[in-house]
């Protein structure tokens, strides 16, 4: 950590004041809700949300009217000035000098929607343990690594259509997969999660212009959970040599809140140690990561745990490196930072990896397992851990159901 953590700030929310809570006032997360009333912007304090519209219509804030949206792009682009206004002005509403009869509603009544209208999203590959692991299984240890992987971080586009709050059914999807006559129609029977931090972007770029590390840094507004649920069969069959396609396409899964980059300042470190220098506009002058403890739990049971600074590149290095071609970026774009895995089996974030792509079964409630089956429950967790308090994301769970027929 930077040193610069503050310790608990306490709230006039009570359930916000615990240690184990993932919402306490140094994390004002957003998101966006609704109960008898439709689809409008809140923060996540305690086991209440904030309604953030409710406070514009009384007078307690100002934001231009955006938080009446039914997602947080307008707010967003309002720019870095209006986030650091806005978390000034949350911080004196709920703290216990704050005005009584704030506009809270019971985060258990509570629906929770996706936070934004996603724009574009693409996931990148920026662990090196994974990217090595997964390289071994395929291509053998002298080879996993493509020659590129040092250099730049790696990415495809992907499907900003089928990004989901957290809670959607995952639907099996169908696909061609090689069979031992040829290509076979099929529901896919290596369906996989990847554990991955995904990045919201709060500033558009211009087409042909280029942004420095520090700047793109600047530029991401907060981070989500994400689960770029992967067909591993359908992604073999098809991925030469254009990369990725219908075996990721299907469905993305973000947590509801967006914890703020200004929440995981005091968290701030280095990833890992590079090997080669990057070039100059891959360079940063801070560090780039977060001290996050996170996993993933499959019917409930924890089956990893890593820490998101074992990360290669940063999202900044990827914003960075997306911009550098020209490639306009815009507010309310995702980037997700690839399956975040560790050194060791009980440290990778996907299935993939843990089984050495099936060849080697994990117990789940007493059973032998592999990938995915109908029924499943793939939920992913983190939080930054303070003197006295937690920065967390709360739940990201996605249940997998029946290809449709």
């Amino acid at each position: 950590m930077t040193g610069a953590e503050p310790g608990l700030m306490p709230s006039q929310v009570l359930s916000a004041n615990r240690p184990d809570c993932d919402f306490p006032l140094n994390n004002l997360p957003y998101g966006v809700f609704s109960d008898d009333r439709g689809p409008r912007c809140g923060v996540a304090i305690g086991d209440r949300i904030l309604d953030l519209a409710a406070c514009e219509a009384q007078g307690l804030l100002d934001a231009g009217g955006t938080f009446a949206a039914p997602r947080m792009n307008d707010f967003i682009a309002r720019g870095p000035d209006a986030w650091a206004a806005a978390r000034a002005r949350l911080t004196a509403l709920l703290s216990p000098d704050g005005p009584r009869d704030l506009p809270l509603v019971a985060m258990a009544g509570a629906r929770l929607h996706l936070p934004i209208r996603v724009e574009g999203f693409t996931d990148f590959y920026a662990s090196r343990h994974h990217a090595f692991n997964v390289g071994c299984l395929f291509r053998g240890p002298d080879n996993a690594l493509p020659p590129q992987w040092d250099h730049m971080p790696i990415g495809y586009n992907g499907r900003a259509s089928s990004v989901m709050v957290s809670g959607t059914p995952v639907y099996r999807p169908m696909g061609q997969v090689a069979g031992p006559a040829g290509p076979e129609w099929t529901a896919s029977r290596r369906l996989d999660l990847e554990l991955e931090l995904g990045a919201i972007v709060g500033a558009a770029t211009a087409l042909g212009t280029r942004i420095t590390v520090d700047q793109a840094e600047d530029m991401i507004f907060g981070h989500v959970l994400l689960n770029d649920w992967s067909a591993r069969d359908i992604q073999a069959w098809e991925y030469q040599p254009l990369g990725p396609f219908q075996g990721k396409a299907f469905a993305t899964t973000i947590s509801p809140w967006i914890v703020t980059r200004a929440a995981l300042e005091p968290f701030r470190r280095a990833g890992a140690a590079r090997t080669v220098d990057p070039m100059p506009h891959l360079r940063d002058s801070r560090p780039g990561f977060h001290d996050l403890a996170m996993g993933w739990t499959l019917n409930g049971q924890v089956m990893a745990r890593v820490n998101y600074a074992v990360m290669h590149w940063s999202q900044a290095q990827a914003l960075a490196h997306h911009a550098s071609s020209g490639c306009p970026m815009n507010v309310g774009d995702l980037l997700g930072s690839g399956t975040i895995s560790g050194p060791t089996p009980d440290q990778t974030g996907a299935l993939l990896e843990m089984t050495r792509n099936g060849q080697q079964p994990v117990t789940v409630n007493g059973q032998p397992r592999t990938f995915l089956q109908d029924g499943d429950e793939v939920g992913l967790f983190a939080h930054a851990q303070g003197a006295g308090y937690r920065v967390g994301f709360g739940p990201c769970t996605g249940r997998v159901m029946p290809a449709l027929p």
